[in-house]
């Protein structure tokens, strides 16, 4: 199996339709042993999907932005297992005054909040794991994203955050591979998850895609994202660090669609709203993908 023996750590499960409970569902089946994590009143609804796979993992509760929490986090872990194999980072959180629209009147607060929560958050994770995966002779950290080598409408301050995100992973990749951690992004295309559905304008996605991209991509089906993030949690990619990989059926690399009146991704009339940010955003109170 393809991830035998490995001791994995994953972030940002809240329901059993979120990209992350799919990459803890395919970890399990490719033989991981895992832990999630949760936070505040998310916690609950983590626990509950733990129960939902195959294996129920423990659930480990993890503010990202808490030094106390980070710290508890390294110290459960060396006892527990000594050594950490890898990690997905899937954890985004934009206040709502940061999306929508209202980009030129965001207050610095809000968009520092969104920033540190959903890309500076990478680092923290990272650092906490590292002597652990020091410990396991390197390993994996992969983090969920959404491209935004682009402005979306209504996606703002989060993608923003989101392009930080990618400008983590280099910078994390540089610095970790001296210990043999590699570090990466996947960028999903559109998934109708619970947090996606509270950024407003996010159901204009399934037309974008359904235009744009030359797979035929479902939107309900977050499957692909998870066996890509598996892949890269693996052994069989060893020498893949710092890089963005696309699973959005093809999406990114085509610049417009291909039908008469083809739909275009802008703000003007008709446009499209692209506001979820590969449904893993938490809008309001969350902080899962």
């Amino acid at each position: 199996m393809l991830l035998a023996g490995k001791r994995l750590v994953i972030t940002g499960v809240l329901t059993d339709g979120s990209i992350a409970w799919h990459a803890a569902k395919v970890a399990q089946e490719q033989g991981a042993e895992l832990v999630l994590t949760g936070f505040g009143r998310g916690l609950r609804l983590t626990e509950r999907s733990a129960q939902r796979l195959p294996t129920p993992p423990d659930v480990i509760e993890l503010d990202i932005n808490d030094p106390d929490h980070l710290a508890a986090l390294t110290s459960g872990l060396q006892d527990r297992w000594g050594g950490v194999d890898g990690a997905l980072h899937a954890i985004a959180y934009a206040p709502e005054d940061a999306l929508g629209g209202n980009f030129l009147h965001t207050p610095a607060e809000s968009a520092a909040t969104a920033f540190v929560t959903s890309a500076f958050s990478y680092k923290s994770l990272a650092v906490a794991l590292r002597p652990l995966m020091q410990q396991a002779g390197g390993g994996s950290l992969v983090a969920l994203d959404f491209d935004n080598t682009q402005a979306w409408p209504v996606y703002d301050w989060m993608g923003v955050a989101k392009a930080a995100l990618q400008a983590v992973t280099r910078y994390l990749a540089r610095d970790l591979g001296g210990d043999g951690i590699r570090v990466n992004a996947v960028s999903a295309g559109p998934l109708t998850t619970v947090a996606a559905k509270s950024i407003p304008g996010f159901a204009g996605f399934d037309a974008v895609w359904a235009d744009r991209a030359p797979l035929a991509w479902d939107s309900t089906d977050p499957t692909p994202v998870a066996k890509m993030i598996a892949v890269l949690l693996s052994d069989w990619a060893p020498m893949t660090s710092g890089e963005v990989v696309h699973v959005d059926g093809g999406f990114h690399a085509i610049a417009a669609g291909g039908g008469a009146g083809g739909t275009v991704a802008g703000g003007g009339a008709g446009g499209t709203v692209a506001g979820g940010g590969a449904g893993d955003t938490a809008a309001g109170g969350g902080a899962g993908e």
